[in-house]
């Protein structure tokens, strides 16, 4: 039974750490704008595939995931 409760509150405080993150992205002012980022827009159709974005925040959460299981 602890497992599961651990496991609750590991979950809740990533939920927690997850809003957070997504409340700040929207005053960032360069976050979904980077150079690399792909935009097509054509008369009916837009396309935008944020590769630059996925690039730098995959490297930001491995490096912390690193940091965290160094321990």
């Amino acid at each position: 039974m602890g497992d599961i409760g651990k496991t609750f509150i590991t979950l809740g405080g990533l939920l927690i750490v997850v809003g957070l993150v997504l409340m700040l992205v929207g005053k960032i002012p360069a976050a979904g704008r980077l150079p690399g980022d792909i935009l097509i827009k054509r008369e009916n159709f837009t396309f935008y595939f944020p590769l630059a974005t996925s690039l730098l925040v995959s490297a930001i959460i491995s490096l912390l995931m690193y940091l965290f299981n160094r321990r």
